[in-house]
């Protein structure tokens, strides 16, 4: 019934006002697409804000958590960072801690990544045959977070995950945390 209402509408405005109305939704999505596009040049990231998916770094992110991301080229990785990171063949980006650094005698950079809430490192999902993900992977490293989708969970795409809990019954709520080190808020093993 909403649709038919809405096709009512329409056929009620006169030329004038639908052409504002198609204006105003071009502005509004142009003006979106501008501010993603600034973020992106801004952060340094192809994707300057992610929602995390998964239960696998709680308790330092939940799922519906946002994370606000910078990948500076500059900016050396280091052990307890969290990055977020995209593995050739698979779509969703991965938001999970730096557990090991290998560095070569070149300054090459490699490390290996594990979620805060799993029980083994991330090799398991890395592609065969690869043991460390490189600087090229990283899509951004995280550098605060919001709880504001975290009401909104139980309608984000269900992906396998183990968690022990999916669902938390807090209301919507804006906290912001920026920190350059996310290593206060739990024990890092080096």
């Amino acid at each position: 019934m909403l649709s038919l209402d809405f096709l009512d509408d329409v056929r009620r405005m006169n030329k004038r006002q639908l052409y504002y109305q198609v204006l105003n939704f071009g502005m509004i999505v142009s003006s979106a697409l501008m501010i993603w596009k600034g973020l992106m040049v801004i952060t340094g990231s192809e994707s300057p804000i992610v929602v995390v998916l998964s239960g696998s770094m709680e308790p330092a992110f939940h799922r519906g958590d946002l994370l606000f991301l910078t990948n500076r080229v500059e900016d050396p990785i280091r052990v307890g960072e969290i990055v977020v990171f995209r593995i050739e063949g698979r779509e969703i980006p991965i938001v999970h801690r730096v557990l090991k650094i290998h560095e070569k005698q070149n300054g090459h950079i490699k490390f290996l990544t594990k979620g805060d809430n799993n029980a083994v490192d991330d090799r398991g999902l890395y592609k065969q045959g690869q043991h460390w993900l490189e600087k090229k992977d990283v899509v951004g490293r995280a550098r605060g977070s919001s709880v504001l989708l975290r009401n909104t969970s139980p309608h984000l795409p269900q992906f396998p995950r183990c968690c022990k809990c999916d669902y938390l019954n807090s209301p919507i709520s804006l906290s912001l945390c920026f920190s350059s080190n996310y290593k206060c808020q739990i024990h890092v093993e080096t």
